[in-house]
């Protein structure tokens, strides 16, 4: 377990050689006040060890038994516990069942517990021996025998000081990057509603005259039927289960596919019949899909012929007019607005006569085909920034990891004991203070009370 010869002081135990795991003390609803604090697994953020709420019970209304915990008590997610729920109680409360509140001794730095039950090997070892199938657990017996470091208390404390400046280190960096994607979100949106306004290209069109509604004043205002064909997908009076439709060579696109397309559709799970195709059409490829129920206005444009159901309608350019990657980044910035005019049921939807009488701002074709580049360029710098920001992520991930598995060889203290050896020897060594962390527990064990044998006559 510990390969640094420096840390041969160090002793490998079983936790339940230090402390009392799975033992709990429980209250009941009747036992809390309002204000008491009521801890449950979802108030906790897998691996982060981040609170997401703090609810009190007269906020949690609970009925059910809780276990009691004491500020600084070690709060131990026994279910599933490869989701390494684990946190640092810093007030008394209670907690569901499925959390064991664990009690460090005074010959026990709680934070070095706290971190310990994190560790990678700590993390290996509760997933191999959780058990049930579908919601595994950590249960008493396993608890006890898992696998714990005991290093002297002095280097424990020097430990845990150093992981807590390290990983808050490693959490600002985190937050940092989990920021980033919704930067980049909103830098997406402003690219688009710079190229559909005419901002992006205003420099390039030479003409900076706007018309009273913001637009350039060379773009013209025309309706779907002005630059090309807006046709609904299959009939819907077919019933869409009917098996004649499917089995055939011709792609059918599925509203879904849509939003998970990232605007281009080059392929499709489920292909039409002869039958099918009789009872639809097959758009080209070029054709911009538009979703018009569920998700409404969701976007992407054909790289194959297809077919697709009432849910999506196809427009089909004029390739003379306009260009169906500009059409699709005016139909994107006007999301929103096509949304408000679902009507507030369970499936939303819209119909042709919404679409139809949008009026777009189209600009001259050549100016169409530099916004579309222009757009392109800066979504392709996104999407690599992006990129980079995944696998950064990914390194932070196993960061913390990697730095509680360095702590726990001793890495991080090395010099630490090379500079203060009587910290860790003798009466302050390790095996010193397990015999301590023994006696204290032997003290707090109850008597066992055994019956005099009555004298014979």
């Amino acid at each position: 377990m510990i390969t640094d010869k420096s840390s041969l002081s160090w002793l490998n135990l079983k936790l339940g050689d230090v402390i009392d795991y799975g033992k709990t003390f429980k209250a009941e609803p009747c036992d809390l006040t309002d204000d008491t604090w009521v801890l449950e697994l979802e108030d906790i953020e897998k691996d982060s060890s981040k609170l997401l709420q703090r609810l009190t019970f007269s906020e949690r209304k609970s009925k059910s038994t809780k276990n009691r915990f004491e500020a600084g008590d070690v709060l131990y997610g026994k279910l599933r516990p490869y989701l390494n729920k684990v946190v640092l109680a810093d007030s008394n409360g209670v907690s569901t069942t499925e959390i064991v509140p664990v009690k460090a001794s005074k010959n026990l730095d709680n934070r070095f517990l706290f971190y310990w039950l994190k560790h990678p090997e700590f993390l290996a070892y509760v997933t191999e021996v959780g058990y049930g199938v579908n919601m595994p657990r950590l249960g008493t017996k396993d608890g006890l025998a898992a696998p714990f470091i005991l290093a002297p208390l002095a280097e424990q404390r020097e430990i845990a000081d150093r992981l807590d400046t390290l990983l808050a280190q490693v959490d600002t960096l985190k937050g940092r990057l989990d920021a980033l994607p919704a930067t980049l979100k909103r830098f997406r949106q402003s690219v688009l509603a710079a190229a559909v306004s005419g901002k992006l290209t205003e420099e390039w069109r030479g003409l900076a005259e706007y018309s009273e509604d913001g637009y350039p004043s060379n773009w013209e205002k025309k309706g779907f039927s002005d630059i090309g064909e807006l046709a609904r997908g299959k009939s819907k009076h077919r019933p869409r289960n009917d098996p004649r439709l499917f089995g055939g060579d011709y792609p059918f696109v599925q509203t879904g596919e849509i939003a998970n397309s990232n605007g281009r559709i080059s392929s499709a799970n489920k292909f039409y019949s002869e039958f099918g195709l009789s009872q639809s059409r097959l758009f080209p490829a070029g054709t911009l899909c538009i979703t018009i129920a569920a998700n409404i206005a969701d976007t992407s444009i054909l790289n194959i012929d297809a077919c697709f159901p009432d849910s999506i309608v196809g427009f089909t350019p004029d390739s003379e007019i306009c260009d169906a990657q500009f059409i699709k980044y005016l139909v994107d910035t006007n999301k929103e607005n096509l949304e408000r005019f679902a009507p507030a049921t369970a499936q939303k939807n819209i119909n042709l006569k919404v679409l139809n009488k949008l009026r777009l701002p189209i600009p001259l074709h050549e100016e169409q085909t530099e916004i579309v580049r222009r757009v392109e360029q800066l979504f392709a710098f996104a999407n690599q920034v992006e990129q980079r920001v995944k696998e950064a992520q990914g390194r932070v991930n196993n960061l913390t990891q990697s730095i509680l598995a360095k702590a726990f060889r001793g890495k991080l203290t090395a010099e630490w004991r090379e500079q203060h050896p009587e910290l860790i020897s003798g009466e302050n060594s390790a095996s010193a203070l397990l015999a301590r962390i023994q006696a204290e527990r032997a003290a707090q064990a109850p008597i066992k009370r055994t019956r005099k044998k009555k004298a014979s006559a």
